[in-house]
């Protein structure tokens, strides 16, 4: 059952975009599955589910392997759609977004390895990355700008 359960849960959030345990709950309940609350919450855990933000500023659950594909393909997605302005200051670049997307930017610019890249900091629409030094910075704006 546990098991069954837990299949499904992948189906569901592989075909929809499922962003809270209560819409899970919902979706579990159309395919005849009823639980409550904590046993969707232990399940979320046992599947390692986290929420990212969508291009329309939700969230949706995903798999561990989802967030591990082509990080440069979604960084480009971000930028693309959820970039509003790059600019920097000596060696800090400031990443502008559209509201509440500022920590997605970030958590695709950390997943790049950037060498250079001493740390992020979001805030609502608002991204600070540090690099270590002033043409590092340069080089990084300039390849971000290509991106919107």
């Amino acid at each position: 059952m546990k098991n069954e359960r837990q299949e499904k849960i992948v189906d569901i959030i592989s075909k929809r975009a499922v962003g809270t345990q209560a819409e899970l709950l919902v979706e579990l309940e159309k395919e005849g599955i009823r639980v409550g609350q904590a046993t969707v919450s232990r399940d979320i855990k046992a599947l390692r589910l986290t929420r990212e933000s969508t291009a329309q500023g939700r969230y949706r659950y995903v798999l561990p392997r989802e967030r591990a594909v082509d990080v440069e393909a979604r960084l480009r997605t971000i930028f693309s759609q959820c970039v509003t302005g790059i600019d920097r200051a000596q060696n800090l670049v400031v990443i502008k977004t559209l509201p509440g997307l500022a920590s997605a930017a970030c958590a695709a610019i950390d997943k790049m390895s950037i060498r250079p890249l001493v740390g992020t900091i979001a805030g609502d629409d608002t991204a600070f990355l540090a690099m270590r030094d002033d043409d590092a910075a340069e080089e990084l704006v300039r390849r971000m700008r290509k991106l919107i």
